[in-house]
């Protein structure tokens, strides 16, 4: 089965309005995409449409959060971080406020609409920040949780969704625990610290690695700051190869937050499995996943890789 993370969202936000009165949602003309009108028809008094003025709606945000609500600040991840950076970073970072940034539409999987929306540097840019937690579910069900935790966290949160249907991986039981990586699978030959759309890449390749006898360790790193610093230089240690998956640029994101922890903690060798340093292009997501090397082949190729550098001992 597959579901959208932006249509958990809707139906999380819902849930969580009847539980939180003070809870508020905010929209930039785009709630029908993000799903933030699934909150509109429930509780039009508590959601504002602040119109295609991304940097206004933040301000707006910071200003509710003040007077004491947990405003929900939704529209495309592209125009979340990138327009209204200097916003988030001054007026709802850098004082701490209790501001939930959750932005859909990321990564290349937006498909036809090309680079001028697909934002692949947008958890680089709130991984920078001071203050800010960062999230990247897996699925649905994940997302649900990661919301009601987000909501229930004091201080900014940025949590990133995509706009395809994906599979579900987990069942209600799942349970979401903020900063603490969930490993998926066990396996000695080698780790792969997966995010976002790539668990289930992940796991796929681990089934086709196990095929051929190799068994590696799947991680799903929900969290991406603050990052799980103990699980990733443990199991780093243990296997002594490292594979990270994000839909996502290499640079500042999930491999870059990994590489940092084996350069200080652990060095052993690394692939880092994601975009490098170029735009995207518009396509559909299935052939932009292929083409940008994201997908359960190219993580297979990644563990030879990375495991015959740990042979070689380079």
């Amino acid at each position: 089965m597959n579901i959208a993370t932006r249509d958990a969202y809707g139906r999380a936000l819902v849930e969580l309005g009847k539980e939180y009165p003070n809870l508020v949602v905010l929209d930039a003309d785009l709630a029908k995409s993000t799903k933030t009108a699934d909150f509109a028809r429930f509780f039009p008094d508590r959601f504002f449409d602040m119109g295609i003025a991304e940097q206004n709606m933040m301000g707006t945000a910071a200003g509710l959060a003040l007077a004491g609500k947990i405003p929900c600040a939704s529209t495309f991840a592209v125009f979340a971080t990138g327009r209204a950076f200097d916003q988030i970073r001054n007026t709802i970072a850098y004082p701490g406020l209790n501001v939930k940034i959750i932005a859909t539409h990321a990564g290349i999987t937006v498909g036809e609409d090309g680079a001028s929306h697909q934002s692949i540097e947008d958890i680089a840019l709130m991984r920078a920040l001071p203050n800010m937690t960062v999230i990247v579910p897996a699925d649905a069900v994940e997302t649900g949780k990661a919301v009601a935790a987000a909501v229930a966290h004091e201080g900014p949160v940025y949590i990133r969704l995509g706009r395809p249907a994906v599979p579900v991986l987990f069942d209600e039981n799942y349970r979401f625990r903020l900063g603490r990586a969930e490993i998926l699978r066990r396996g000695p030959d080698a780790v792969i610290f997966a995010t976002g759309i790539m668990v289930s890449e992940a796991l796929k390749a681990a089934e086709a690695l196990s095929g051929r006898g190799v068994d590696v360790t799947v991680v799903n790193v929900h969290t991406i700051k603050p990052l799980d610093v103990e699980t990733v230089s443990g199991l780093a240690m243990k296997t002594g190869a490292v594979v990270t998956a994000e839909e996502h640029s290499i640079i500042g994101g999930l491999g870059s937050a990994v590489a940092e922890v084996l350069a200080e903690r652990c060095p052993v060798p690394l692939v880092r499995v994601g975009i490098r340093d170029r735009f995207g292009e518009s396509g559909k997501p299935g052939d932009l996943l292929e083409a940008f090397g994201l997908t359960a082949s190219h993580i297979v190729e990644a563990v030879d890789r990375v495991r015959q550098r740990r042979v070689c001992g380079k």
